[in-house]
């Protein structure tokens, strides 16, 4: 049997079946890249959930397993050589799932650049602009009087989703083929729902967009990868 007593995580959210990987979420939008993954690849996971309250990301046992206390979080049993491995990082996850599995990567060299250039555009760009404009619209932020934080997300947010329209003229997905790249991308587009910003952002105007969030959110696997780890 899998032995994963070195990792203290599994003191709090113990292992039902340890010889699957070990999922530690919560579905946000970086959450459910790991989840959407995982159901796309078709591997056995286990999900265990880890709300974003101090009492769990600042838990000492979440932080051994992610200093940086954010979700998700993975262990995977049967990592390189065999040996177990855990990961923090969306974008890490992500690619660690990709490479292990040799699908949803590009294929060839030129392609997987292609694919990681689009996966480091939402790390670095989409998902934390989206993020802070969620924080300055809906969240605390909404309460400052100075407009101009609050305007400078919002015409950032604009100007990525430019960027991406553009891009997406005449093409299905961010790649030649679906990849993790998309799995990064669309779960942030889905959250301007959340931050009841679509308007604010001209959602509307950007019709390459809302089609492939459409053509996205059709996928079976997308669509369990959405719920996982329940919420309640």
């Amino acid at each position: 049997m899998t032995d994963l007593s070195e990792f203290p995580i599994t003191q709090r959210w113990p292992a039902q079946d340890p010889s699957v990987i070990q999922l530690y979420s919560f579905p946000t939008p970086n959450g459910v890249k790991a989840s959407i993954a995982l159901e796309e690849l078709g591997l056995p996971y286990e999900p265990h959930k880890v709300t974003l309250a101090d009492a769990d990301v600042k838990s000492d046992a979440f932080l051994s397993l992610n200093p940086n206390n954010k979700i998700p979080a993975i262990i995977d049993p049967n990592g390189p050589g065999g040996a177990p491995i855990g990961l923090f990082e969306s974008g890490a996850i992500l690619l660690y799932l990709a490479d292990k599995t040799g699908q949803l990567a590009g294929k060839g060299a030129a392609e997987r650049a292609k694919v990681t250039q689009w996966l480091m555009w939402q790390m670095g760009g989409l998902g934390p602009m989206f993020g802070q404009m969620g924080f300055f619209v809906k969240f605390a932020g909404s309460e400052i009087e100075d407009p101009r934080p609050r305007d400078r997300y919002i015409s950032e947010a604009k100007r990525l989703l430019g960027v991406l329209d553009g891009h997406l003229d005449g093409r299905a997905w961010v790649a030649d083929d679906y990849s993790v790249a998309d799995i990064a991308i669309a779960p942030w587009l889905r959250a301007l729902d959340f931050y009841e910003a679509k308007d604010l952002v001209g959602w509307d105007d950007f019709t390459n967009v809302t089609t492939y969030l459409d053509r996205f959110l059709d996928r079976p696997a997308v669509q369990r990868g959405l719920t996982i780890p329940a919420r309640d």
